[in-house]
């Protein structure tokens, strides 16, 4: 029984108030009236007042199989009544074994080696903690510097949000700037102008290596990287850009991390991006979102067989990777997993997902006839809006408008039936994978109208001149 099915939308939002969200404003904590999701299913959310939306982000990134799957119910609950929990320190669990095993079995090349989590971020924190034990253990504890990008987003422990390159994120908020560097965003719209995509590729594989070479390559110990920069707007590296980075790596003994926590498990239709995309295989990925497709909380960190061979066995120091979580490998949440891969399998939605993203894309593609569309991009099931008032035109500060023109787009959408989620100036879309082709067209359609209804209002308003 559901103990708020009797109360109302005001009710919850004056309940949810006591939450405080991710990313909240302490401006308006306390006074927030969020749309209150009541039920889901499929692609869409269904609000406490009975109004359907599209779900244009899919959650958090990460409803990959659709919502109301009656077996993933099932599977949840029939582990939790089995068997709930067990300690990962101290005993092994059928449903977190069977995972690891076909984690290792469907990731690329030589990463059978799953340490299980809670979330992407405490993959990611996992990842970097345990390239540190890594050189420790081989006697190189100079060899500690970690190089991102800014723009990234990789988390938010002390960790991972050290590596993430979105300074707007980290005001007022500590994180580690002693070992953490950032170079160039790499998306191809940020290249200076009269730069081709050549040039545009010279300069990020050169200002990489003279990053680590300015460092020294004896204290650098990894690059991480998104396969594509999913929270800092979709950024899509240009053609051969991974394969680069990935020989730099090699070249100076620098670990090659992918952060996968958003591309895996069908996003760009293939269960890891890394080699089927972008044709690497990293010495470690970190994952989490659709690998439960959001029905669990669930991470993981994958390491090559190459590095846990040169810290393991009798010529190696005794040591001890001191890292873990209560719930690193629960039993349900790996229950979960395990139905989600299973369901993903059964119903082709990789390949479906391959099949329908060249769609979202041509749709995608067909937003730049609006003029304060700047940039489109995207590719497979994710794609990002990115929206300029700011071109010398606009009346007022460049931060400023470009909240505005976020907040204009997400409210008239909203009104339509779809959420949208924008970073500030972009909307970015990564649906259920299982959408259909009628459906993007449907989610295009509102996000289409809603854009040019926000273009005629800040013109309307003399916020933007166009």
């Amino acid at each position: 029984m559901n103990m708020l099915s009797n109360l109302g939308t005001e009710q919850l939002q004056e309940k949810d108030n006591h939450f405080i969200h991710p990313w909240e404003s302490m401006k308006g904590l306390g006074s927030n009236k969020r749309t209150i999701v009541k039920r889901a299913d499929g692609i869409y959310y269904y609000d406490t007042d009975g109004k359907r939306y599209i779900d244009g982000p899919g959650g958090m990134w990460c409803v990959n199989i659709g919502y109301g799957r009656v077996e993933m119910a099932d599977a949840i609950r029939d582990q939790a009544l089995a068997m709930p929990y067990c300690s990962p320190w101290s005993e092994a669990n059928e449903p977190a074994a069977l995972l690891a095993a076909k984690i290792a079995e469907i990731s690329p090349g030589d990463l059978n080696n799953v340490f299980l989590t809670n979330s992407g971020s405490t993959a990611v924190d996992t990842a970097l903690r345990f390239v540190m034990f890594f050189n420790n253990v081989l006697g190189r504890p100079e060899k500690k510097h970690i190089i991102s990008r800014h723009s990234a987003y990789h988390g938010s422990t002390y960790l991972s949000s050290s590596a993430a390159g979105k300074e707007r994120d980290k005001s007022f908020m500590d994180t580690d700037t002693e070992i953490f560097h950032h170079i160039s965003d790499p998306k191809p719209y940020a290249r200076p102008d009269g730069m081709s995509m050549e040039g545009w590729l010279e300069f990020l594989v050169k200002e990489f290596e003279d990053k680590i070479l300015e460092l020294g390559a004896n204290n650098v110990a990894a690059f991480i990287g998104e396969p594509l920069l999913a929270s800092g707007g979709v950024s899509i590296p240009p053609k051969g850009y991974h394969q680069r980075f990935h020989e730099v790596c090699r070249k100076h003994d620098v670990l090659y991390i992918s952060d996968e926590v958003v591309t895996a498990w069908g996003r760009l239709g293939h269960w890891f991006a890394s080699e089927d995309v972008y044709g690497i295989v990293p010495d470690i990925i970190t994952t989490a979102k659709g690998l439960t497709s959001g029905y669990q909380p669930l991470g993981a960190c994958l390491i090559s067989d190459r590095l846990i061979k040169q810290i393991s066995g009798d010529d190696v120091p005794d040591s001890y990777f001191s890292n873990g979580y209560t719930y690193s490998g629960h039993p349900v949440a790996c229950a979960a997993a395990l139905k989600n891969i299973e369901i993903i399998e059964r119903d082709g939605i990789l390949e479906h997902a391959r099949t329908v993203g060249p769609h979202l894309q041509a749709r995608l593609q067909g937003m730049k006839d609006i003029p304060i569309v700047g940039d489109v991009r995207g590719e497979g099931l994710l794609g990002c809006i990115e929206c300029d008032i700011t071109n010398g035109e606009g009346e007022g500060d460049a931060l400023t408008l470009d909240h505005e023109i976020g907040k204009r787009i997400d409210e008239h959408c909203h009104a339509m039936g779809l959420l949208v989620r924008p970073l500030i100036n972009m909307c970015v879309f990564s649906p259920p994978c299982i959408i259909t082709i009628d459906q993007i067209d449907e989610m295009m359609d509102i996000m289409h109208k809603g854009v040019e209804m926000t273009m005629e209002d800040v013109r309307k308003e003399g916020i933007w001149k166009g």
